[in-house]
Parts: C-alpha cells; structure tokens; sequence
C-alpha cells in the first residue's frame, strides 16, 4: 500500500485544507510511487505562518545557547540514522546511497556547526566618539522565515538554511520540494524528536506555483530563503520587494574550470569528469565548462574522453553507478533540446548527446555523459544553466584569455583552476568572477562552517552557511548607553 504523508503544523500531521494529493516517484523507477503527500494551497500557508508567528514570541526568548542544544541533538539524532536516511533520500532523489550518505553528513556537520554558534551569537563593542558613552551591537531574530529547498541536495540545503534560522531564534515554514518531500518530512522528525517546541518549525508539501508562491507572499514571513533556479529567484525577489521583506537567493551556475599548460593533466580530467558528471550534473556547482591552454588542448581532451567513456551510467540503488538518472522526464527533455539547440549552433559532439534506452534505462531518465567542442562563449550551450550530464570544452591561447572565457558568462557560482603556477593561483581568486574559487580541485566540495553563494545571476541576498548564515538570519541592533549625565551628540556642532 502506498504511504499517506501528511504537513506539519503546529507540533500535529495533517492533510490540505483541500484535501488534495499528489505523488512522489522514484526517479530511477518510474513506476514506484514512493508515497502521496498534501497539495497545499494559500490558505494551508496562512495556517502555518499564524502557528510560526505565534512560536516566535516564545522561541526568541529562549537563550541562543539552549537553541543549539536542540540543534546539537538533532545533529546526533541524524548521525545515528545516516544509512536509513541516506537510502530514503536516495529512491526519492536518485542518486546513489553512498552519494546520499554524503548529502546528510553535510546536514550533520551544519547542525553541530549550528549548535556551536548558539555559544557565539557575538555582538561587537567599538569606542564612542563622544566621552562616558558607550556603544555595541547585538543581534537578534528577524521572525518567520520561509524556506524553499531544491530536490538535488534536499537534506543538506534544508539544514543549511534551517538550523541557523533555528539558531538565532526565528521560527520557520519550510516548503518541501515537490520531488523529495520525505527528505523533509524525516528531517521534521528529527527535531520533533530532538525537542523542538510546537510551532517553531512547520513542513508543507505541495507545489511552488501553489504553496512557494503565497509563503513568498505572506505579509507576516519576514524573510524568504530560497534555492533553485535563476529564472524562479527573479520572481520570488520581486514578491518579496513588493512588501520590504528580506530575501536571500541561491541560484544557479555555469561553473567553468581552467586547465593551464603546466597542469597535471590526469589530475584536471578527473576532477573536471567528477564535476560534470557525478549525480548526472544535477547540482548548482556542477562543472559546464572547461577552458583549456591551446598547448595542451589535444591530450586533456583525450584524457578527458577516456574517463568520460568510462563512466557507467545506471540508477541510485546500483552502487556502482557514476551517473545517474535525471530528476524527471520534463528534465531530461530540458536537456536534450539544449544538446540539439547547440549542434544546430555549430556545436561538435565528441562524446554522448543521446538518450539512453532499454533495460533499466526505460525506467528512469537517463542521457549519455556528454562533451561538445567548438563552443564560443556566446552561445547558449555555454552561458545556461543545463543541470545535465553536459560539458562543453573551450581553448585558450593565455591565462588572460582563459580568464576572460571564464568570466564571459552571466553565472558566478563556482570555478577552479589546474596549475602547478602560484602566481597564476593567487591571481586567480583576484581575477575569476565567481563566489567559490578552488584550485586544483573540481567546482563543488563546499564547506558547512564557510560562507557559500555566488556572484552576478548566481545569487542575491546574503551568504548562507557558516558564519554568515547567522548574519543573514539574523538582525543587528545598535545600542548606545550614555553615563555623561548630559545631552550630547556627535551630530552637535562642537564647540571649541
């Protein structure tokens, strides 16, 4: 029998006001319904936001040091059902369990990180202009938070976002992915478990044109974060700036990796396969492009085709699977049509470029890793986002003129550099337009104690991760106390 999922509000599961439904598939086997889940509406919304409102006024009282206790279980609580999480998130998301496993460290790691900072939820104390004065800052929640997760890394983006809203006292409506709701529904039962008090922390299910749409807005969700792509990040920016309320933005990205003449080559290849490839592309920081130096141009191609032919492509529950199935056929359709829009361009395919079928493959969503050369960088091939098995291949006559590949591009998500050079390795983070920069390493291995986000279409807002998550969710007072026993100013004139 199918299972009944339900949303979570105010410490209770519960169905959709409407009472309607929809489906969650497993992407590898199109024909496992994973379960039904609530299609939320506005007035669902309503109902969360209220519940969270009235959380607030308790859980920002309590001390930033008892939140992260909370926090630290939760992280524990995960810890000790990694595999059973891994392999939820796995049917439901598509990727490998081993590759799952590492979604849900990263949410671990950001729950004890998160519990950390409840013992360092610092202000700051500066001098005064002005005699017997004194002068701080100290921060403090903002409210509701919205939260809008994406289905490639369900568990660590939820956590990322969550446990430092969690931290610095907000209450939170958490709008699942459509494609991954159980990820959030056993991420919820984990802090239900770990003591979270009613109403601090609500899950609805449903869509983002439905639910995404009204939590975004809410007159009373004081700050939205949210990730996913560019083209949704506009939209949800405008709703939230129509009403003043704070807005971070996660977006996409068309990372570029430049692979230098004095570049351990093999090593360049694997890290560029890797980061193309693994989870069949579907992540923000994934590898789009690569520019390579003219006189090594032939042999990394080579290498690159060698590894890339390699790859054995199969579903999630095959461990031994290097790429996986798409997310969803709209996807894979999404895919293919930028594939041929480029051939039609002028594009040459050296590797891939097609679809997959029979056996296995007709269950799930799959397209050959795929390499394309004879790229210029205004083609669309090589500035959109594909969020596919897709790398296309640049050469470059300099570093100059490398840099310049690189930053022709709207996207400044993440980006990398194989050298041997130092000097070439320090100008590059001056000189790559991009909010993540990595040398001799692939485009994503992202931190949970360090900032993360991009530049140009990538991002708007805040950093999130880290220390600077709490600054994004968190505001700052500045408090003045004046024990001069006089009114003074350092906007009056002074007298001599």
């Amino acid at each position: 029998m199918t299972k009944q999922f339900k949303n979570y509000i105010n410490g209770e599961w519960v169905d959709a006001s409407s009472g309607e439904t929809f489906e969650n598939m497993n992407p590898s086997n199109r024909e496992e319904i994973l379960g039904v889940y609530p299609r939320s509406n506005k007035e669902d919304v309503d109902s969360a936001v209220k519940v969270a409102l009235d959380a607030f006024k308790l859980w920002k009282a309590v001390p930033p040091t008892e939140r992260g206790e909370m926090l630290f279980k939760a992280g524990s609580l995960m810890a000790s059902r990694k595999k059973e999480l891994a392999e939820i998130l796995s049917r439901e998301n598509g990727k490998t369990v081993t590759g799952a496993m590492g979604d849900i460290q990263s949410g671990i790691d950001m729950a004890f990180f998160a519990a950390g900072e409840g013992r360092r939820f610092y202000g700051k104390t500066t001098p005064s202009g002005l005699r017997d004065r004194f002068a701080m800052t100290k921060r403090y929640p903002i409210g509701v938070m919205g939260i809008i997760t994406s289905w490639n890394f369900p568990m660590a983006i939820t956590c990322w976002k969550t446990f430092p809203a969690l931290v610095c006292g907000n209450t939170v409506v958490l709008k699942s992915e459509e494609n991954t709701p159980e990820t959030a529904v056993e991420f919820v039962k984990v802090l239900e478990e770990a003591g979270l008090p009613k109403g601090v922390l609500n899950l609805i299910h449903g869509f983002g044109a439905e639910a995404g749409e009204a939590l975004t807005l809410h007159p009373q969700v004081s700050m939205i974060s949210f990730t996913g792509s560019s083209e949704v990040g506009k939209r949800i920016g405008s709703n939230c700036a129509g009403r003043l309320a704070k807005v971070s933005l996660e977006l996409g990205g068309k990372n570029g990796v430049v692979v230098m003449d004095d570049a351990d080559l093999d090593l360049a290849a694997d890290g560029v396969v890797c980061g193309a490839f693994s989870i069949s592309g579907q992540r923000c920081t994934a590898t789009g492009r690569v520019i390579v130096h003219k006189d090594v141009y032939d042999l990394f191609v080579e290498k690159l085709l060698t590894l890339t032919r390699a790859q054995k492509v199969g579903p999630g529950c095959d461990e031994s699977s290097q790429v996986t199935g798409l997310i969803s056929r709209k996807q894979r359709d999404r895919v293919l049509g930028y594939i041929d829009r480029a051939v039609r361009d002028g594009a040459r395919i050296l590797a891939g470029g097609r679809p997959l079928t029979g056996g296995v493959y007709d269950k799930g969503y799959y397209i050959e890793p795929t390499v394309m050369e004879n790229v210029t960088t205004d083609m669309e091939i090589a500035r959109d986002e594909v969020f596919g098995p897709v790398l296309v291949v640049l050469k470059a006559g300099s570093y100059d003129d490398a840099i310049k590949s690189l930053n022709a591009c709207p996207y400044g998500l993440s980006s990398s550099l194989f050298t041997k050079e130092v000097n070439h390795a320090m100008r590059f983070f001056d000189d790559s337009e991009s909010g993540v920069c990595y040398i001799n390493a692939p485009t994503f291995g992202s931190e949970p104690h360090l900032p993360f986000g991009g530049l140009k279409s990538s991002g708007l807002g805040y950093r999130e991760v880290g220390w600077a998550a709490i600054e994004a969710f968190s505001e700052v007072k500045t408090l003045y106390i004046d024990y001069s026993a006089k009114i003074q100013n350092v906007q009056f004139e002074k007298k001599e």
